[in-house]
C-alpha cells in the first residue's frame, strides 16, 4: 500500500512532490480537509447571494474589476476566465512538470482560502490518478496575477477543452471524457480565478530545478574530485581548519566531502612531498565555489517551500464577511532566488570548463598534452573543450536576471511583474547545460587518471572510475568523440556515481556524508 500525503494539512516538499508526481506517494484530501473546503465553497455562495462587491465573484478581472456582474452570470465568468485567459504559445512543457503544477494547486487550494468546490479538487485529484496530464505551452506566463496563461491551458480540460498528454498521446480532452464517460465540470463563484491565480507554473519549474540543481552540486564535487587526481593537485585546501575560519555551511560541505572521496588515495600520497607550492583556482578553490552554489540551492530550497505550502490566490476568503485582495500571487518571492540558482548553476559549469581546460595543458607529470600521448596526427581532447566552452557562454548569456524587468499588462492594473516563469525556464536549461559540461569534464578526468596507473585512489574513487570506465573505454587514437560524450551525460543526469559512492561508503563504513549534510539533504 502506498504511504499518503495529505493535500492541505502536511506540509509539502519538493521531494514530495516529485514521489506523487512519480506514483511513489498517493495526495488525498481528508475529511478534515473536505470539511474546510465545503465551507469556503459555501462562503463565496453566500457572497455572491448578499450582491456585495468582491473582486472576481461578481466583478470583472483586472481593469474590468469595478464592472459588476449579475448573480446568474458569476458561472458564466468563471468559464470565460480559463478561456480568455488561455493564450500560451511555444511547446508544451514536460509532462512531469505539467503534473507537478496539479499537485501544487491542489494542495494549495485545499487550505480552504479559495472557494474551490468538493468536485473540482476531485477532478483534479481524477487526472493524477488516472495520469491524463493537460497539455500546457511554456510561454506567456509574466509571472504576476498569477501564472494565468499556463494555469488556464492546465485546467481547460475541467470544462472539457484543451488536450491532454494520455498513454503517450496527446488527445483532446473530449475524446478522454469519450473514452470515461465524464462530463465537464461545470464552476462555481470564483472557481475560474481560484484556478488560475498562483504561482504554480514557476514552482513547479522550480521543484524541477532544486531536484536537477541538487543532482549538478553533488557530481560537480566527484568530477572535480577525479580532476583533482588526475592533474596532481593538492588536498590541503580541503582541509577542515582553513574552512573553520570562514565557516559557510556550503564551503565546508564541499571541503569535507572531497576529504572523503579522497580518503586513502594513492595518487594523492604520490606527490605529498612535491615542489609545487599551489594549484590554479579551479582546483584549489573548489570549496569556495562549489560551496557558493550550495548555499544558493540551500536558499532556494527554503523559499521553495514556504512557496508550495501557501496560498497565492486572490482574493482570499476568510469567511463570507471577510475576503481580501492582496498581492499573493506575485511572483517576486520566489523569481529572485531562481535567478539567484541560474546564476550559482552557470558558475559550477564556468569552474568544470576552467578544469577540463587546465587538464589540456600538459603541465601535469605524467598526464601528455591535450591528454593523448601522440598528439599532431592526433588533436586528443582539444576539441571537447570547445564544447564546454560554448556551454560555458551560453548559460552566461542566459543568467540575465528575468526578475530584474517588468512590463505593465492588464491595462496599468497590474504594473509590476516578476518574469518569474521565464527565470525558472532559464535556470532549467542553464542546468541542463551544465550537466552536458560536467559530463565532459567526467570523461576527461577519467583519461587523466589513466596515466597514473598502477596508483589509485581510494576505495570509493575507485568504485566510481572502474564504473565509468565499464561505459567508457580510454582513448588512444582520434575517434568519434561524442557518443562518449554522451554517455558520460548521461551518467551524471542519472545520479548514479553519487548512488554508488553511497554504497560503497556505507559497505566499506567510510564517511561520505558530512556533518553538514543536514543542511544539503536532498529536499
Amino acid at each position: 500500500m502506498k504511504n499518503t500525503f495529505q493535500y492541505g494539512q502536511q506540509h509539502l516538499t519538493a521531494s514530495i512532490a516529485l514521489s506523487i508526481a512519480k506514483g511513489e506517494i498517493q495526495g488525498v484530501l481528508s475529511d478534515e480537509t473536505r470539511e474546510k473546503i465545503r465551507t469556503s465553497a459555501s462562503a463565496v455562495e453566500k457572497i455572491v447571494a448578499n450582491g456585495k462587491p468582491v473582486y472576481g465573484i461578481n466583478t470583472g478581472f483586472g481593469p474590468l474589476c469595478t464592472t459588476m456582474i449579475s448573480p446568474d452570470q458569476t458561472r458564466k465568468l468563471q468559464e470565460n476566465i480559463l478561456k480568455s485567459h488561455a493564450v500560451g504559445v511555444g511547446e508544451p512543457i514536460p509532462i512531469d512538470i505539467s503534473k507537478v503544477m496539479l499537485i501544487l494547486k491542489i494542495h494549495a487550494l485545499a487550505k480552504g482560502f479559495s472557494g474551490i468546490q468538493e468536485d473540482t479538487l476531485d477532478r483534479m485529484l481524477w487526472h493524477i490518478e488516472h495520469d491524463a496530464i493537460p497539455v500546457v505551452p511554456k510561454q506567456g506566463s509574466v509571472g504576476a496575477s498569477g501564472d494565468l496563461a499556463p494555469l488556464s491551458h492546465l485546467f481547460l480540460p475541467l470544462i472539457g477543452l484543451g488536450r491532454v498528454h494520455y498513454k503517450g498521446e496527446i488527445i483532446p480532452t473530449s475524446k478522454l471524457f469519450k473514452e470515461y464517460q465524464l462530463e465537464p465540470i461545470h464552476l462555481g463563484p470564483k472557481e475560474g480565478l481560484a484556478l488560475i491565480n498562483g504561482t504554480q507554473f514557476i514552482a513547479a519549474f522550480g521543484v524541477k530545478v532544486l531536484e536537477r540543481f541538487y543532482n549538478i552540486l553533488a557530481h560537480a564535487d566527484i568530477t572535480g574530485a577525479m580532476m583533482l587526481e588526475g592533474l596532481l593537485g593538492s588536498v590541503k585546501p580541503f582541509s577542515a581548519e582553513l574552512h573553520q575560519l570562514r565557516p559557510y555551511a556550503g564551503n565546508q560541505h564541499v571541503a569535507q566531502t572531497i576529504l572523503n572521496l579522497l580518503h586513502d588515495s594513492e595518487i594523492v600520497h604520490s606527490h605529498a612531498m612535491c615542489a609545487r607550492v599551489q594549484d590554479p583556482y579551479s582546483l584549489r578553490c573548489m570549496p569556495q565555489v562549489h560551496g557558493a552554489s550550495r548555499n544558493a540551492w540551500l536558499h532556494l530550497k527554503n523559499m521553495l517551500e514556504t512557496e508550495i505550502n501557501s496560498v497565492t490566490d486572490n482574493p482570499v476568503v476568510f469567511n463570507e464577511n471577510h475576503t481580501i485582495s492582496g498581492g499573493n500571487f506575485h511572483g517576486q518571492p520566489i523569481a529572485m532566488p531562481l535567478d539567484y540558482a541560474c546564476l550559482a548553476a552557470s558558475e559550477i559549469g564556468n569552474i568544470s570548463d576552467r578544469r577540463i581546460y587546465l587538464s589540456l595543458e600538459g603541465d601535469t607529470p605524467g598526464v601528455p598534452k591535450l591528454l593523448l600521448k601522440e598528439t599532431g596526427l592526433n588533436s586528443g581532447f582539444m576539441i571537447p573543450q570547445y564544447t564546454t566552452a560554448a556551454l560555458a557562454s551560453e548559460n552566461k548569456g542566459l543568467c540575465f536576471p528575468s526578475s530584474a524587468d517588468s512590463i505593465p499588462t492588464s491595462l496599468g492594473q497590474e504594473d509590476h511583474v516578476s518574469m518569474g516563469s521565464i527565470g525558472a525556464r532559464k535556470a532549467l536549461q542553464v542546468i541542463e547545460n551544465v550537466e552536458k559540461i560536467l559530463g565532459v569534464e567526467l570523461f576527461c578526468a577519467a583519461q587523466a587518471v589513466d596515466f597514473h596507473a598502477p596508483l589509485k585512489s581510494g576505495k570509493i574513487m575507485t568504485a566510481l572510475y572502474e564504473h565509468v570506465r565499464t561505459k567508457i573505454n580510454h582513448v588512444t587514437e582520434d575517434q568519434i568523440m561524442y557518443e562518449d560524450m554522451e554517455t558520460a551525460i548521461s551518467i551524471i543526469q542519472s545520479g548514479e556515481l553519487l548512488n554508488l559512492a553511497r554504497e560503497v561508503a556505507d559497505k566499506e563504513g567510510l564517511q561520505l556524508e558530512t556533518d553538514w549534510s543536514k543542511e544539503f539533504d536532498r529536499f
